[in-house]
């Protein structure tokens, strides 16, 4: 899956609402739409769109199917935002130590 419809898909707090669901464990679609004031629908529209994703599974055919998360993902995602993670602390370890030369050349 791209990374694209991975952003897109976490891009909504109900989506990733249900996201956080599920990684407690399988759910059915009723069960996933308990927390929410809205239609069963509009969480199936949700659920379609982490379907896309990649990050959401069920067995195809079935409308009590449990709902399944499905990391991988994630992964990739985490994956890719690791080696910005690398330059904002390398980057923030330059700014410290501009700062503390400027500590010690301004006591």
């Amino acid at each position: 899956m791209s990374l694209d419809a991975t952003f897109a898909a976490l891009a909504d707090p109900t989506r990733r609402a249900i996201l956080a669901r599920l990684a407690q464990g399988e759910a059915t679609v009723t069960q996933l739409a308990e927390p929410f004031a809205m239609t069963q629908p509009a969480i199936t529209k949700h659920l379609k769109v982490l379907e896309r994703a990649g990050l959401v599974t069920r067995d195809p055919g079935s409308r009590r199917a449990p709902c399944r998360l499905a990391a991988q993902p994630l992964k990739t995602a985490v994956d890719w935002l690791a080696d910005y993670r690398d330059y904002w602390e390398e980057s923030y370890q330059r700014l410290d130590e501009v700062l503390a030369s400027f500590d010690e050349d301004h006591p």
